[in-house]
């Protein structure tokens, strides 16, 4: 959430210098968020030093022309030093307007930089979210009717039953697991078929079992269907980052979406743009009569920054509520207080679910 949080406060900032680009598509793949912020924060200083250095040598001509003109005698010589603070003071308002180019450039390539890993980060959820072990395996272990120990104890059941005193239950109630277990155990126990030491083992064959989905059974029910939930949060956070991406990429003519772009590995080309409109953006601000151009130009980019900035608030707000459920799974899982004496009956899928909340947890 910290981390999160740093990025809003970090792509925030001004005084930041156009040193980053989308040339090099290696870097862009192996740098994690942490990597990408730190060098940001190098580049921040980096721009501050740059810029002040030059601002104050701007300063100390002015301050020497305007010394020099009160003081000047000679027309000639006051004509040029007017001239001389005429061209200083163009001179500090275009490096002024190139700061400004400067700090659209690197926040946007930070932002398309970030779009992309956070699109990673949100695949690998979903990838998580739409496992089996995560969805089919929490419906299995969850009901005894699925466990062969109980399915050969209703068998055998059903086999040495009185007709004329028993009665089978219907398929809704037979898949229903209180009204299955108790079913079953009325049967067993009215069964004068059925020996007391055969009644006994009956018993010691399932007792794990019944003990375990029947005392898990709401909570890994709620596990499942939170999780279908926090499925279908990651599907709509999913939706709302392709759409940021074509918001993102419109000021700079690229039309491909996110899926298309990430699965086709063209970040070259989101590259190739986003120079060409540098380029003109370049070439706009030096020409006096195109500064409108390049301020409207600058507008373009940072519209899209204030985008990611908003989807970084919805996307912590949903990463923080996803860390909140699964912490609350891993207490469910972890209060099944029979762990240890059914550890042999204990379906694996039960164990690899809490593995998969850690994980889960840490993505």
């Amino acid at each position: 959430m910290k981390l999160i949080i740093y990025i809003t406060i970090i792509l925030s900032l001004c005084n930041i210098r156009k040193s980053y680009s989308l040339t090099n598509t290696v870097i862009i793949k192996e740098l994690s968020i942490e990597e990408h912020l730190e060098q940001l924060d190098i580049e921040i200083e980096n721009t501050r030093l740059h810029y002040q250095k030059i601002h104050t040598s701007i300063a100390i001509e002015l301050s020497k022309a305007n010394k020099s003109i009160k003081e000047s005698t000679i027309i000639d010589q006051k004509l040029y030093w007017l001239l001389e603070k005429d061209r200083l003071k163009e001179e500090r308002e275009l490096l002024a307007l190139n700061e400004l180019s400067d700090i659209s450039k690197i926040r946007y390539i930070k932002g398309l930089q970030i779009i992309k890993i956070l699109y990673e980060k949100t695949l690998a959820l979903d990838h998580h979210f739409a496992s089996v072990s995560t969805f089919r395996e929490i419906n299995k272990i969850a009901n005894p009717n699925n466990y062969p120990e109980f399915k050969n104890i209703k068998e055998v059941i059903g086999t040495k039953a009185d007709k004329k005193k028993g009665f089978d239950l219907t398929n809704i109630l037979g898949n229903n697991i209180y009204a299955s277990v108790a079913h079953s155990f009325i049967s067993l126990f009215n069964s004068d078929s059925t020996s007391k030491l055969e009644k006994e083992e009956s018993l010691e064959d399932v007792e794990c079992i019944l003990d375990f989905t029947l005392r898990m059974h709401n909570d890994l029910n709620t596990i499942y269907f939170e999780t279908v939930f926090l499925q279908k949060s990651n599907e709509s956070i999913m939706t709302e980052l392709q759409q940021l991406f074509v918001d993102f990429t419109k000021p700079i003519k690229y039309k491909t979406p996110l899926e298309q772009c990430r699965n086709n590995d063209d970040w070259d080309s989101v590259r190739e743009h986003l120079d060409t409109y540098l380029t003109a953006l370049n070439v706009a601000l030096a020409d006096d009569s195109k500064r409108y151009k390049a301020h409207k130009m600058q507008i373009n980019l940072e519209f899209p920054i204030d985008r990611l900035l908003q989807f970084i608030t919805q996307y912590n707000a949903f990463i923080d509520q996803g860390a909140k459920f699964y912490e609350k799974f891993g207490i469910m899982l972890d209060s099944y207080e029979n762990e240890k004496q059914c550890a042999s009956k204990i379906p694996i899928e039960y164990k690899k679910l809490k593995e998969s909340i850690v994980v889960a947890i840490d993505k």
